[in-house]
C-alpha cells in the first residue's frame, strides 16, 4: 500500500512539475490570470437627442469589445453607484476628513461622484469609462474618458480623453464604440482587433451541385460579406501579411487551382497554375508577401511547393510518397514551415526548413493532428488534435515548438478544427460543429470567452488577417 501511495505521489509531483513548466512555456500568449487583470467598470453612456436612439447598440458594442479583449475583469453593472458621471468634470474630490461611521450606518459616499465610490466596495474598480454622445450637424459625436481611480485628484485622473465623430446611424454608433474601445485597449499596450478581418468559407448549393464561396466578416461577426461569386467550390483562404491580398483554392475551372485576389478593391491578380497539376490544401504567404507555399501534384501526389506570387518559378519543397499538406510559413522568421503529413501513419504535425531540410515531427504520433497555424511571434502553433478522443473528434491545442509542451483549449464540445491566430496573438478563430453544423467561433488564447460568430448556413475554414 505504501508503495502505491509513493508512486501516486511521485506521479502527482511529476504532473505538477509538467503543468508548471507548461504554464511558463505559454506565458505571454495565454490570458493573464484573473487576479492580475485590472478591474474595469463600463457603465452605460447616455445620448442627447437623436443619438439616444443608438445608445443600446453603442453600449453593448463597447462592453463586448472590452470584455472580449481579455485584458480586463469587467465589473458587473449591478455593483455600480447609482449616479454615473458623464464627464471628468462631474467628479468631486472626496473630503479629506470624513465623519466617523457609527455602527449600523452606511459608509459616507459621494453617490457616484467621488472616485472612491467606484474604487471602493462594492465596485472595487481600478478604472471606469465615462462619457456621453450627442447629435451635432446630424453626426454622432462621442466624448469619452478612461478614468484612473488610483489617482486621488479627479482633475488628474483622466487616463484617456477623446472625441469621436461618426455618421448618425447604427453603424456610426458601432464604429464610435469600436474606436473608443481600441484606444483603451492600446492604452494598455495591446493590439486592437477592430479593422482586422476574418475570411472563411460558406457552403451552399445542393448535394449534386455543391457550392462554396469565400466570405469575410469583422472580428465580432458583423458585416458578413461574400467575396467570391464563382458559383463553384472555393476553399482554404489565406491572407497576406499586410492584409491586402487573399489566396485560396477553387474548382471553378474543373481541376483545383490557386487564385490570388486583392482585397480592396476585390480583383483577380492572376496566379499561373501549371497545366496537368492539381492544387489541394491551404496556400500560405511568406512573410514578405512575395511567395506562396501550397500542396500540389506537380510531380506526383502530393508534395509541398513554393512559387512566386504570380505562380512563376514553381519548385518542390517535399517529395514524400505520402500526402504532405497544409503548409504554413513561420510569419516571424520565414525560415521554416509547419505542415501536416501521414508519412509516419495517422496524420501528424511536422516542421521543416523552408528548403525542405531538417524535417521533424512535432506531435507524438498519437491520434490525428492537422491544421497548424503559427502564432505571430513564430514560437507557438495552434492545431487540431484528437489526442484523448476518438478518431475524428478534434480539439484545439497550442504547442510551444521549442519545448514541445502544449495546452488544450477546447474539451469535446463538438468537433473543433482549423484554428487561426488573430494579429494580436491573443485571440484564435476556429470552426466547431457543437451547435449541430459547422460555424465560426472565436476565443482567447487560453480557451476562455468562446463566442459564436456565424449562425446562417454552414461555415468553415476561417483565417484571421489584418
Amino acid at each position: 500500500m505504501k508503495r502505491i501511495v509513493w508512486i501516486t505521489g511521485a506521479a502527482a509531483m511529476t504532473l505538477a512539475t509538467l503543468a508548471a513548466q507548461q504554464s511558463s512555456d505559454f506565458t505571454g500568449i495565454i490570458s493573464q490570470k484573473s487576479g492580475q487583470k485590472p478591474a474595469l467598470a463600463v457603465p452605460d453612456f447616455r445620448g442627447d437627442g437623436q443619438a439616444q436612439t443608438y445608445m443600446p447598440v453603442f453600449n453593448q458594442t463597447l462592453w463586448d469589445d472590452l470584455n472580449g479583449s481579455g485584458l480586463f475583469n469587467l465589473v458587473p453593472k449591478s455593483q455600480y453607484p447609482l449616479t454615473v458621471p458623464q464627464q471628468l468634470g462631474d467628479f468631486r474630490a472626496a473630503p479629506q476628513v470624513q465623519t466617523p461611521v457609527r455602527r449600523g450606518q452606511a459608509p459616507q459616499t459621494g453617490g457616484g461622484l467621488w472616485l472612491s465610490d467606484w474604487s471602493g466596495p462594492p465596485a472595487q474598480a481600478n478604472y471606469v469609462t465615462i462619457g456621453y454622445t450627442a447629435s451635432q450637424d446630424n453626426l454622432f459625436v462621442l466624448r469619452g474618458w478612461l478614468v484612473d481611480l488610483s489617482i486621488p485628484n479627479p482633475v488628474n485622473a483622466g487616463a484617456l480623453a477623446k472625441i469621436y465623430t461618426e455618421p448618425m446611424s447604427e453603424a456610426g454608433a458601432r464604429t464610435a464604440a469600436h474606436q473608443f474601445g481600441c484606444d483603451i485597449v492600446e492604452r494598455f499596450g495591446s493590439t486592437c482587433m477592430y479593422g482586422t478581418h476574418i475570411y472563411y468559407v460558406r457552403r451552399g448549393g445542393t448535394l449534386k451541385a455543391p457550392v462554396s464561396e469565400i466570405w469575410v466578416m469583422d472580428p465580432d461577426g458583423r458585416n458578413q460579406k461574400q467575396v467570391t461569386h464563382f458559383n463553384a467550390i472555393s476553399d482554404f483562404p489565406a491572407v497576406s501579411p499586410d492584409g491586402s491580398k487573399i489566396a485560396f483554392t477553387s474548382w471553378v475551372h474543373g481541376n483545383p487551382a490557386i487564385f490570388v485576389f486583392s482585397v480592396d478593391p476585390v480583383r483577380d491578380l492572376r496566379f499561373y497554375n501549371q497545366r496537368g497539376a492539381s492544387v489541394m490544401g491551404e496556400p500560405s504567404f511568406t512573410p514578405d508577401g512575395k511567395q506562396i507555399v501550397f500542396q500540389s501534384s506537380v510531380g506526383g501526389c502530393c508534395g509541398i511547393y513554393i512559387a512566386n506570387l504570380d505562380g512563376s518559378n514553381v519548385r518542390a519543397i517535399t517529395a514524400s510518397r505520402t500526402v504532405d499538406a497544409e503548409p504554413k510559413v513561420n510569419p516571424k522568421t520565414g525560415a521554416e514551415i509547419a505542415f501536416s503529413s501521414g508519412r509516419s501513419g495517422p496524420e501528424q504535425i511536422y516542421r521543416m526548413n523552408i528548403d525542405g531540410t531538417d524535417v521533424e515531427r512535432l506531435t507524438d504520433g498519437t491520434g490525428e493532428a492537422s491544421n497548424p497555424s503559427w502564432h505571430p511571434d513564430g514560437q507557438f502553433l495552434a492545431f487540431a488534435w484528437t489526442r484523448g478522443y476518438m478518431m475524428g473528434a478534434f480539439n484545439i491545442f497550442v504547442m510551444n515548438v521549442a519545448t514541445r509542451s502544449y495546452i488544450q483549449l477546447t474539451h469535446g464540445e463538438g468537433k473543433n478544427e482549423n484554428p487561426s491566430w488573430a494579429p494580436d496573438g491573443k485571440h484564435i478563430v476556429f470552426m466547431s460543429d457543437r451547435t449541430g453544423r459547422s460555424q465560426i467561433w472565436s476565443m482567447l488564447a487560453d480557451g476562455s470567452n468562446q463566442v459564436q460568430l456565424t449562425r446562417d448556413g454552414t461555415n468553415l475554414h476561417p483565417v484571421w488577417g489584418k
